[in-house]
């Protein structure tokens, strides 16, 4: 597998890993009972903790990326025409 596979594959698995992390602890000011503020959705989240989001779904898109490596490497599956 080239550099650029590569890249390419675990920037696609960590946009899936960050849209399926993204609801995690996700807790909106109708489900706090909380009043908000004229004009802001009452299903908005109250924290939406990107960041620590972000980290996580990098380290998991990394475990993930090195086992679809090291799967390529003993031709467990294939990618080459």
């Amino acid at each position: 597998m080239n550099i650029f596979l590569g890249l390419a594959i675990y920037v696609i698995l960590w946009w899936l890993v960050f849209f399926t992390v993204l609801p995690m602890g996700a807790q909106s000011l109708h489900e706090a009972d909380e009043v908000s503020a004229p004009g802001v959705e009452r299903g908005a989240p109250r924290a939406h903790n990107l960041v620590r989001k972000a980290l996580l779904a990098s380290v998991i898109a990394a475990v993930v990326w090195l086992g679809v490596a090291w799967a390529v490497s003993i031709d467990l599956f294939s990618i080459r025409p």
